[in-house]
């Protein structure tokens, strides 16, 4: 702040002397206008009389003129004129040339005297204009020091006033603080002492009660069932779910892979369309065609895995039996890439060996050469390290729960390991694509079947970087997560342990539900014996239904035949009914072919004319008779119709009897089923009171530990609560000393 009030000081001088600089340089430029007004005068003045001077002498020259004229006329007597105007002349002619030499000294003076005037009034405005900028730079300078040495004030000032409220602030909370420390204290000393008597108490109830404290010992305590983290399996099922969708992503990049790569070997070198190809080539095609059997398994174990994690379990390594699936699956696949890395390195350096293989293509199939080597050997490791997580779920004592996390960060790191190679083989594969296409005898089929193996390379890629990636975001939950144990404990000692476990928690859960389930309402007395009446008589009557269900299945058998019966005779009478109705038609349309003809043979004759009136009063009959002919079918057709529906009803009836006999007996195995339940139930309440025993003093045990746990609690709390008094009554203090 000094520093700035001194550089203010010396700007403010330097101000003050430009700007007296600025009015001396105003003045003298005031001076030399003066000047200069002067001497635009006083060229006026010498114009004015140059002007008038040369009138002058173009008067003398007239007269000189003149004068010459005469002279030549008057020689004689001009001799004596001309000697005084030769004199005259001459005196003339000397001022003239007095006068023009002044003039031209003049106009010299006045040149030189302007071009120094303009020359100095530039300097001069130069030098101001300077001086200006210099002046406005220098104001704008105290300006801006002006308006922030105010904000800085008025800044310390408004710090000032906070710092002073905030200092009135904190001594009003410590003292409500010290007021809250000494009812806390006193609220200290009623609970030790509450829980002091209550302590003796319990530890009296359980020297007597409980025979033994089975969180002592670790084989014990791992059978204890931990307490549920509801939020924990939803979100390790969550990630379970996203595990689930990229491995099938994966599965299904790596079966396009296979495919376009089987295709390829059999397309290149030697299309096997046109020629056999090599033997090698045709074992390692007949590998490669065997891909889906190694893949499909590895989505099938992970969705068994995605299955087994729900919220009502307790999912750990040690639960997680089905990861032991999932290696086992991922175990074969990697015998598969190891059967076929040797056939696939002996396909690439013969595509090599190939005629038709140039340098640069040489030399990417050796780099591809490389990276198929470096796959398989990340693959093993993959391998060995999820076989190493397995490893819990079955052989607990092969890998230490202080492992863990080391062996989830080494799966990170060879996930992103194996991204990289990805990367390098999709690079690799598609630069010998591109040199692939230039060679003249590349046929379309290759080309789409490389375009194809690049689509699934990139797919491959782009999954495996995403579970890389998913694993490496959610690293520090997997490696949190497996404290995750019964309370006391630090870890599960067997799988058979970690199993019963998992039963006693389903039967605690069990039990809660029984617990939380409502009471049924309880049935009125007169109710119940009109109940007890109606199933006595139901029971009586259940003799007599078994009876009569054999009578009602005889009888629907025989109402089924008699139905296949009618719907057979019925359609033999529609075929019936067809034939004759074209029978009709055929008899009709000869009688009116007969007619036409006859007609357009004799149609002028009598006798014709006769014949065509009997003919017509003989259509008539046959019109008739086709018409008894149709009333009569349809009378047929209407009883069998009638018939028909007959039947279908008494079918109906019978198929209502059978279904109303079935409800009954359906409702009796119910009623039995229902005793049975009640049988049971008494079995389960007796065993039940038995279990209340045993949960009374795990009661009394958890009663003692959170008695142990409010204590360390509230010690807890009332050191921390000193802590902060100590921490505001510093910054009291250090704010006080701020403000002096």
């Amino acid at each position: 702040f000094f520093q700035l009030r001194a550089q203010n000081q010396v700007l403010k001088k330097g101000v003050v002397d430009e700007q007296a600089n600025s009015a001396s340089l105003k003045e003298q430029l005031k001076m030399k206008d003066q000047s200069l007004r002067r001497l635009q005068q006083e060229m006026d003045s010498l114009t004015f009389r140059n002007q008038q001077l040369a009138k002058r002498v173009e008067l003398l020259q007239d007269e000189l003129a003149l004068s010459e004229t005469r002279g030549k006329k008057s020689k004689k007597s001009g001799e004596s004129s001309s000697q005084l105007s030769q004199e005259q002349k001459s005196v003339f002619n000397e001022d003239l040339q007095k006068k023009i030499e002044e003039n031209e000294r003049l106009h010299v003076l006045f040149f030189e005297a302007d071009e120094q005037h303009k020359r100095l009034e530039a300097e001069l405005r130069s030098r101001l204009d300077v001086l200006e900028t210099d002046a406005a730079q220098h104001q704008a300078v105290v300006d801006s020091l002006t308006r922030k040495y105010t904000d800085t004030i008025e800044k310390l000032q408004n710090d000032k006033a906070k710092l002073e409220i905030k200092s009135q602030t904190l001594e009003r909370e410590a003292k409500d603080c010290r007021l809250r420390t000494e009812e806390c204290q006193q609220q200290l000393k009623n609970l030790q002492v509450a829980l002091g008597s209550r302590l003796e108490e319990s530890l009296c109830i359980i020297n007597e009660k409980v025979p033994f404290n089975d969180t002592r010992s670790n084989r014990y305590n791992a059978l204890n069932v931990p307490v549920h983290n509801r939020r924990y399996q939803l979100k390790l099922r969550d990630l379970a779910g996203q595990a689930l969708a990229f491995v099938q992503d994966l599965v299904t990049a790596l079966l396009n892979f296979h495919t376009y790569a089987e295709q390829r070997v059999q397309i290149f070198p030697v299309d096997s369309a046109t020629d056999t190809i090599s033997p090698l080539n045709q074992k390692f095609s007949q590998y490669l065609h065997e891909n889906a059997s190694y893949i499909r398994p590895l989505e099938e174990g992970m969705l068994h895995l995605f299955e087994s994690i729900t919220e009502d379990t307790v999912t750990v390594l040690e639960t997680a039996v089905k990861l032991k699936a999932f290696v086992e699956h991922l175990s074969s696949y990697l015998c598969f890439l190891r059967k076929i890395l040797p056939y696939q390195l002996k396909s690439l350096e013969e595509e090599c060996e190939s005629s038709l293989c140039t340098a640069a293509l040489r030399a990417r199939n050796m780099e591809l050469h490389r990276d198929m080597k470096k796959l398989t050997a990340v693959f093993e490791k993959l391998h060995v390290y999820i076989s190493l997580l397995a490893l819990p779920s079955t052989k607990p004592e092969g890998l230490l729960r202080t492992n863990y996390s080391f062996v989830f960060t080494n799966i990170a790191t060879s996930l992103h390991g194996f991204h990289d190679i990805l990367k390098d083989i999709s690079k690799h594969y598609s630069q010998k694509a591109t040199l692939e296409q230039e060679v003249p005898t590349a046929t379309q089929k290759l080309i789409t079947t490389n375009d194809c193996i690049l689509s699934s390379l990139v797919a491959l890629t782009n999954g495996v970087g995403k579970i890389a990636s998913f694993f490496s975001n959610n690293l520090d939950h997997f490696t949190a997560s497996l404290s995750y144990g019964p309370k006391g404990g630090t870890e599960f000692i067997s799988p058979l342990s970690a199993e019963c476990m998992l039963q006693y928690k389903k039967k605690a859960a069990a039990y809660m539900k029984s617990l939380n389930k409502p009471c049924s309402d309880s049935v009125p007395y007169e109710e119940a014996l009109a109940n007890r009446r109606v199933l006595l008589s139901s029971t009586e009557s259940r003799e007599g239904l078994a009876q009569q269900v054999p009578q009602s299945l005889e009888k629907i058998a025989k109402l089924e035949q008699e139905k296949e019966h009618w719907m057979l005779e019925a359609q033999l009478a529609k075929i019936k009914l067809e034939k004759e109705n074209k029978k009709l038609k055929h008899s009709l349309s000869g009688h009116l072919a007969e007619s036409v003809q006859e007609c357009s043979v004799l149609p002028n004759t009598a006798e014709q004319k006769e014949e065509t009136i009997e003919k017509r009063q003989r259509e008539p009959v046959k019109t008739t008779s086709s018409v008894d002919i149709e009333s009569r079918e349809a009378l047929i057709k209407n009883h069998y119709m009638a018939r028909i529906a007959e039947l279908t009803y008494h079918l109906q009836l019978a198929d209502s009897k059978s279904v109303h006999f079935h409800a009954e007996c359906r409702a009796l195995a119910k009623r039995l089923a229902l005793a049975e339940k009640s049988k049971e139930s008494l079995t389960e309440e007796l065993k039940l009171a038995s279990q209340n025993i045993s949960r009374l003093q795990d009661e009394l045990m958890t009663t003692k530990r959170s008695y142990e746990d409010q204590l360390s609690m509230m010690s807890d709390h009332l050191c921390s609560m000193n802590e902060t008094l100590t921490k505001q009554r510093e910054e009291i203090d250090t704010l006080k000393m701020t403000s002096k």
